[in-house]
């Protein structure tokens, strides 16, 4: 099995080139910048920060996250966003018996620990507005698709004019499964035999959430410097 990418960076770079035709967008929409990159922390901050560098958009987060069965946290029963949005699975939850009420409070829990994450991330700025506005969610790859699909779901509740999945790996049936669900899927490799998304990268070392604050802050300072 070859390498495919020195670092997250470079693996960036390559998922910008496929997207360069979207550079031409950025700053038409109503609000001055009509495409916004989000990245999946932590692993898909690096990566998205090449893609809205080279298209010249914004950059935000995504903070998404899975809402467990109690006891079975395996088990997804929805998952939720930064902002509140929830998503269930109406057949796990029917199949735990939970109350409205119960379901309600655990997903509220959930979102408060997100938000919380969320708002540290981006040293409490606000998120960028997706309404109406072609939004490229990046992740650094995908072995199954989940989260990247649980981000579809969120953003396409905030009232985009298109959304975009872009990753530099992905399984084959992860990125069939999630092209189904956006506009374009944009995916560098999908290699047969595809292993661990890390088996690609030669420097695939932890993302730390410093690392994201300062991505985020690089991102804000170029734009008000442009």
């Amino acid at each position: 099995m070859a390498i495919a990418f020195a670092d997250r960076g470079e693996a960036g770079r390559l998922v910008a080139e496929q997207l360069a035709d979207l550079a031409g967008d950025v700053g038409h929409g109503s609000d001055g910048a009509d495409v916004v990159v989000l990245g999946l922390p932590r692993g898909g901050v690096p990566v998205a920060a090449e893609v809205a560098a080279a298209l010249g958009a914004p950059l935000d987060v995504l903070v998404v996250g899975k809402v467990g069965v109690p006891g079975h946290e395996e088990l997804a029963l929805g998952a939720v966003a930064d902002d509140g949005t929830v998503a269930l699975n109406p057949s796990v939850i029917d199949a735990t018996h939970m109350s409205d009420a119960e379901v309600a409070e655990l997903s509220r829990r959930h979102t408060a620990q997100l938000a919380a994450r969320a708002a540290e991330l981006r040293d409490g700025r606000p998120a960028e507005p997706l309404a109406g506005r072609t939004v490229v969610i990046v992740d650094d790859g995908m072995a199954t698709g989940a989260t990247m699909r649980v981000a579809v779901e969120v953003v396409r509740r905030r009232g985009p004019r298109a959304v975009v999945a872009a990753v530099p790996v992905a399984s084959v049936e992860a990125a069939e499964g999630v092209g189904a669900v956006v506009d374009r899927m944009v995916c560098v490799l999908t290699p047969q035999g595809f292993r661990a998304v890390g088996s690609w990268y030669a420097d695939f070392t932890q993302v730390g959430d410093g690392e994201v604050r300062e991505l985020l802050r690089s991102a804000v300072q170029r734009a008000d410097d442009a």
